[in-house]
Parts: C-alpha cells; sequence; structure tokens
C-alpha cells in the first residue's frame, strides 16, 4: 500500500483534509448538496517540515489552527437562526472584537483546556500521594496512568452525545477514504466503503502517544514543588509534540511488528472515536480528497 502523508478531520457534517500543497473542507449543508472550501497551504509549512521534532511542534500547533478554521467553517451552515438574532442586535465592540480574533481565542482556550484537564489536574491529583511516597519515579508512572485513565474516561463520555456521534461517523469516513486511497483504487463510494476505519495515523492514535512519551520524559525530572511542576510539564509540551509526531510519522511508513504493537492502543481507542458512516458521508469524504490530490503522485508520499 502506499504510504500517504495526506491527513485529515472530522468535522461537523463533513470532513477536512490536508494535502501537500492545499487543504480542503467539505461539508452536507442542511439542504442536501455539498459545500466545498479549498486554500492553498502556506509555504513555510513545506521549510518546517524538514527539520525533525520541530515540524511536530509546528504541526501540533498548525493542526490546531486549521483545524478550529475547518470547524468554523462547518458549524457556518448550521446557525442560520443565531445569524437573524445577531443581525437584529447592534453588535457590541466585545461582539466585534471577539469575531475578528475568533481563530486566535478559540486556539488559546482549546490550549488551555487540554492543559488543565490532561496535564495539570493529573499532577494535582498525584500531588495528594506524595504523603505516601516520595519516589518520582513511582509518581510520575501513576500520574501517566491517571492521566490516560482521564483522556479515555472524557472520549467515551463525549462519544455518547448525538452530535459527536455524527462527527465520529465522518472520522470513520476519513479514515476509510485514505484506506482507499492508499490501496491505488478508484475513489469510488463503493471502494471506500469496504475499507477498515482505524488507521494507524489518526490524531487519536497520536495524542495516545502524546501521553505514553510524556511518561517516559517526565519521568527524567524529579518532583519539586506543585508550582514548578504545572510550569515544567507545560513548557515541555511541545517537546512532547514533537517527538510523538516523529513516532507516529514512522509508524505511518512502517509495517513492522514493533509500529504494531505501538500502535495497537491508538487504534483501539478509535473504536470509540471512529464509527461506520454511511454513503452521503463516504461522499462527503471523498470529494474532500480528491481536492487536495496533486499530478505529483511522489509528492504526497509519508
Amino acid at each position: 500500500m502506499k504510504k500517504t502523508s495526506i491527513g485529515g478531520q472530522a468535522v461537523i457534517e463533513g470532513v477536512m483534509m490536508k494535502g501537500p500543497e492545499d487543504i480542503a473542507i467539505a461539508v452536507r449543508k442542511p439542504d442536501g448538496e455539498i459545500a466545498l472550501q479549498k486554500e492553498k497551504l502556506k509555504s513555510n509549512r513545506k521549510n518546517i517540515s524538514k527539520i525533525p521534532i520541530v515540524r511536530g511542534m509546528f504541526a501540533f500547533v498548525d493542526s490546531m489552527v486549521i483545524g478550529v478554521k475547518a470547524l468554523t467553517f462547518s458549524a457556518e451552515f448550521f446557525e442560520e437562526e443565531e445569524e437573524k438574532e445577531k443581525e437584529e442586535k447592534k453588535p457590541s465592540k466585545l461582539d466585534e472584537f471577539m469575531e475578528k480574533n475568533m481563530i486566535v481565542i478559540a486556539v488559546v482556550l482549546s490550549v488551555a483546556f487540554s492543559a488543565g484537564l490532561f496535564i495539570l489536574l493529573p499532577t494535582l491529583v498525584v500531588s495528594l500521594l506524595k504523603g505516601v511516597t516520595k519516589t518520582p519515579l513511582l509518581m510520575n508512572l501513576v500520574e501517566g496512568i491517571v492521566r490516560i485513565a482521564i483522556f479515555i474516561g472524557y472520549i467515551a463520555l463525549i462519544s455518547r452525545m448525538k452530535d459527536i456521534a455524527r462527527v465520529f461517523e465522518y472520522h470513520g469516513a476519513e479514515h476509510k477514504t485514505i484506506f482507499c486511497y492508499e490501496s491505488g483504487e478508484e475513489l469510488t463510494v463503493e471502494n471506500v466503503r469496504k475499507h477498515k476505519r482505524l488507521h494507524p495515523r489518526c490524531g487519536t492514535s497520536f495524542l495516545f502517544i502524546v501521553m505514553i512519551v510524556s511518561i517516559l520524559l517526565f519521568s527524567f525530572f524529579r518532583w519539586p514543588s506543585l508550582p514548578v511542576r504545572l510550569i515544567t510539564r507545560i513548557a515541555l509540551l511541545p517537546v512532547v509534540a514533537g517527538i510523538s509526531y516523529e513516532i507516529i510519522k514512522w509508524a505511518g511508513r512502517s509495517d513492522s511488528k514493533l509500529v504494531c504493537a505501538i500502535s495497537a492502543p491508538g487504534l483501539w481507542l478509535q473504536k470509540i472515536t471512529t464509527r461506520e458512516p454511511d454513503d452521503s458521508q463516504i461522499e462527503v469524504a471523498i470529494m474532500a480528497l480528491k481536492n487536495v490530490l496533486v499530478e505529483d503522485k511522489d509528492a504526497d508520499l509519508w
């Protein structure tokens, strides 16, 4: 199978795909039609993509920005009533500021929420064990286990929401479409439908690897005061993301038994974050993928 660097993300009633040169977002509108937005990747992305670790740090932030933009675009088609209400009211200066800086604010809030839930909370919980044990290695290990438990619990909880379940179906459509492309088959609904929905390069797998890498990296640090501990965790997050990116990139190119073992937990978790899509959802994913393909068949190799 071809190992492609093309990746994507499920959005509200749609799929975003990022190729070597373009980003395409396809969304199924309430009237049944598919809306498409396409834009060129900035040239600096190509330069940074050649620097190991650093490219992972950049990709971590870049994927959040692209993801928020994609979600914003998809949400526009389902907020008509809210827009009508806004038109009747004169927007305040705060509303204007929020609208102009919506992407930045959303990314900052996302990072703050993720850091608080998956970094700060586990650290606070494990800090209560200082009276039981003062072994840094053991405390780091327990902290990692708590972090993974919170992450899995969070995913399992939101998966019960109806709207999130729809997003997870589009997530499955995204994976199946990429698998079809990697297999060299024509991108049709019939061909895509028969492929599996669990992919080793999924963002879910990436996040799980982030958890594991953080356990290993943080184990080299002792357990100082709680504030220093929290600051260290946040400061090292880009490094953890950079290392995790290299691991997921390597896993995407290899089919070795070691890679299968490393990828297994992330694939298991994808059984929650992906669901079998219907044909209409597959059509949306196909449109998004077709719009990021390039003539040079080697340009998107992993």
